[in-house]
């Protein structure tokens, strides 16, 4: 009963698209993890790559796997929202599931880096909210990329050496969250989603909401 009341008197509003962005290792494909499970009204931007698939890894969770030949045939369509070549492989986000979603009010969080926001913020700013998520010390990012045992020493070093380009990065973002606590860092991303799902030009639902309370007087 509870839960037929709130849809009858919930406000309409886009979806939008929401984007956690950080140096490897700083936090953002964890606070992703954490806010998909937390709320069931964030969808995940399943990104297509052209680079193989890591263990653990599942194909249409966590990205599409897909050859150069097919990838470069989406940006000649127009396919890709956005799209960028990082460590020698490319990674893009498919246009119509995202659009889809925000016109059914349903948020998309995204897990991609600064060159893929800016594409974003030149295609759909309105729809746009970007979080960058830095590491609280150099020494702590570099401990967290050895402790995920993911990559080896080769590529560490090169993501170390990548960090301080992407850091630099910072004031094109939004929002800026120093990831000390991963529960602390969390519960100021959701705090950012609670505000931006607030923000009058969302909610297209306004206009019809309040003429029917002014109808009542």
């Amino acid at each position: 009963m509870a839960s037929g009341k709130k849809n009858r008197t919930s406000i309409a509003r886009r979806g939008l698209m929401f984007v956690l962005s950080s140096p490897s290792g700083a936090g953002k494909t964890t606070l992703s993890r954490m806010l998909l499970k937390a709320d069931r009204n964030v969808e995940l931007s399943v990104s297509v790559t052209t680079r193989p698939r890591r263990p653990g890894e599942i194909e249409g969770r966590d990205y599409r796997f897909i050859d150069l030949a097919r990838f470069e045939a989406m940006v000649k369509r127009n396919g890709l929202l956005e799209w960028a070549e990082v460590f020698g492989y490319r990674y893009g986000t498919p246009r119509r599931p995202v659009e889809k979603a925000l016109r059914a009010g349903r948020d998309v969080l995204f897990d991609i880096d600064w060159q893929g926001t800016q594409q974003l913020r030149e295609k759909a700013r309105d729809d746009l909210v970007s979080v960058f998520i830095l590491p609280p010390t150099i020494k702590e990012l570099h401990r967290r990329l050895q402790r995920r045992a993911q990559d080896s020493s080769a590529i560490i070093v090169s993501r170390m050496a990548k960090a301080a380009a992407e850091m630099s990065h910072w004031p094109e973002y939004d929002y800026v969250i120093v990831n000390r606590d991963i529960d602390a860092a969390f519960g100021q991303v959701e705090a950012i989603l609670v505000a931006e799902r607030l923000k009058r030009e969302r909610r297209i639902g306004l206009s019809s909401f309040v003429r029917a309370l002014q109808a009542k007087l």
